[in-house]
C-alpha cells in the first residue's frame, strides 16, 4: 500500500501589499493598490480592504480607481519583494526535506513519512509560525494529501490562517466551492462551465469524466480529478540552479552590431517564450561574448520575477552594450536565464497593460500550436529560418 501523502501548501497573505506595510505602517488597515500608475495599467496586487469593492488582482488600475477612489496606489518596489521572497525561502529550506517554489509568494512542502515522528500538522504550523516571526508578514497555509486540495484550503483559510483537510475529507470539503476554486479553472472555462449549468464543484464531481474530457480535451479529465480531490502531481524541488540558455557560435567572425542585436532578440524572445509554455519564471539574467581571440566575458543582473519579453530583452541589450567594449570580431554570443521557479505570474504585471497581457497570450497560442517563430519580432525574422533553434543557435 502507498504511503499516504501530506502536503503543506503556504501562500504570503498580499505579499507586496505586506511588504509595503512592513516598511511604513502608515498603510495598515488601508485600502492598498499596487501596479502601474498609468491609466492602463494593472492591478499587481491589492489588500485585502481594497478587495471589499471588488478589486482583483490584474485588473485595469482605471477600473480599480473607479470602485475605490480613497484607495491609495502604490507602483511598487521590486527589489524589497525579491528580498523578502529570498529571506523566506530560506526559512523554508532550513526547515523542511523536501520543498517547492511556485511563485515568489507560494510554497509547497512534503511532509509526507514525517507523521510517525512529530505529526505533519504541527510541524506546518510551527514553520508558518517562524516565518511569521522572523520575516513580519502574514502567511496562511493549508494541509491534505494533494497540491490541489493543499491550495483550495489555503484559500479557505485566508487571511493568516491554517486549515488541515483529513484523508477522506477531500470530495466533501470541496463540493459547496464554486468551480473557480479549481486552480487550473480560469475565467473562459468557468464561464463555458456555467454555460452548461456547472457552478458548484459538487456538480463537477457527479458529472461523468467522459463528458468533462469531450468538452474540454484532456484538460476535462484533468477538471473533473480535481474537483474529487485527485492530485498525482509530485514536489518539484526547488533549486536556484535551474536554469535555460542558448550559445551561437557564428559560422563567420563579425562586427555587424545589426546582426548580433538581432540574434539576441531572436534567442531572447524564444528563450523567453519557453519560460511561459513551463510557466517558469527567472530572476538573474546573463550575457556571454567571445571574442575572435578566445577571450570570453560574461556579464549578468538580477531582474524581478519575469518571464516577459519586453522586460528581459532591453536587459539582455544593456548587458550585450555593457559588454562590448572592445569593438573585436565577435565569434559567439550567448544568453542564460536562471534562478528559475514555477510562476503563477506569466508577465510582469507592474508594467503591462491589458493589451500586452492579451497580446502575449495570443503569441504563445500560436507559437505553441504551429511552431517557433511563427509570430516574432520582425528584427529577428532574418536570423535563421522558421527552423532556427534558439537552444543550439543553428537550423535544424
Amino acid at each position: 500500500m502507498a504511503e499516504r501523502r501530506n502536503i503543506v501548501h503556504m501562500d504570503l497573505d498580499s505579499f507586496f501589499v505586506s511588504v509595503e506595510r512592513l516598511y511604513d505602517s502608515r498603510l495598515m488597515g488601508k485600502p492598498i493598490l499596487i501596479g502601474g500608475s498609468g491609466d492602463r495599467g494593472v492591478v499587481a496586487s491589492c489588500s485585502y480592504e481594497a478587495r471589499k469593492f471588488g478589486i482583483h488582482s490584474a485588473m485595469p488600475m482605471r477600473t480599480a480607481r473607479q470602485l475605490c477612489p480613497e484607495a491609495l496606489q502604490i507602483r511598487g518596489d521590486f527589489a524589497k519583494y525579491s528580498q523578502k521572497s529570498s529571506e523566506i525561502t530560506e526559512i523554508v529550506r532550513e526547515s523542511v526535506p523536501l520543498f517547492e517554489k511556485s511563485s515568489i509568494d507560494e510554497f509547497y512542502v512534503d511532509y509526507t513519512g514525517m507523521d510517525r515522528f512529530f505529526g505533519c500538522y504541527k510541524m506546518a504550523q510551527e514553520l508558518r509560525q517562524k516565518i511569521i516571526k522572523e520575516s513580519g508578514l502574514p502567511i496562511s497555509l493549508g494541509l491534505s494529501q494533494n497540491k490541489t486540495v493543499s491550495k483550495v484550503a489555503t484559500g479557505e483559510a485566508k487571511p493568516n490562517n491554517e486549515k488541515q483537510i483529513p484523508y477522506g475529507e477531500e470530495k466533501p470539503f470541496l463540493a459547496p466551492l464554486s468551480v473557480r476554486k479549481i486552480p487550473m479553472i480560469g475565467k473562459k472555462t468557468s464561464h463555458t462551465l456555467y454555460n452548461m449549468g456547472v457552478k458548484k464543484i459538487h456538480t463537477l464531481q457527479a458529472m461523468p469524466a467522459e463528458l468533462l474530457e469531450s468538452a474540454f480535451g484532456k484538460n476535462g479529465l484533468m477538471i473533473w480529478e480535481k474537483a474529487n480531490g485527485i492530485d498525482r502531481s509530485p514536489i518539484t524541488p526547488y533549486s536556484e540552479a535551474k536554469s535555460i540558455s542558448t550559445e551561437n557560435t557564428f559560422e563567420q567572425d563579425t562586427i555587424d552590431v545589426g546582426l548580433l542585436e538581432a540574434t539576441l532578440t531572436a534567442m531572447t524572445e524564444q528563450l523567453a517564450s519557453k519560460l511561459r509554455q513551463q510557466q517558469k519564471l527567472t530572476s538573474t539574467v546573463s550575457v556571454k561574448i567571445r571574442y575572435s581571440d578566445f577571450d570570453t566575458h560574461t556579464v549578468q543582473r538580477r531582474v524581478f520575477y519575469t518571464s516577459a519579453d519586453h522586460v528581459l530583452l532591453p536587459l539582455v541589450k544593456a548587458l550585450f552594450q555593457q559588454l562590448y567594449q572592445r569593438r573585436l570580431l565577435i565569434r559567439l554570443i550567448g544568453v542564460r536565464f536562471s534562478g528559475l521557479v514555477h510562476g503563477h505570474y506569466q508577465i510582469n504585471l507592474f508594467e503591462d497593460t491589458e493589451e500586452r497581457i492579451s497580446l502575449y497570450q495570443a503569441l504563445d497560442r500560436l507559437n505553441g500550436k504551429y511552431g517557433d517563430k511563427t509570430v516574432c519580432r520582425a528584427v529577428g525574422m532574418h536570423v535563421g529560418s522558421r527552423k532556427f533553434n534558439p537552444f543550439n543557435g543553428k537550423e535544424n
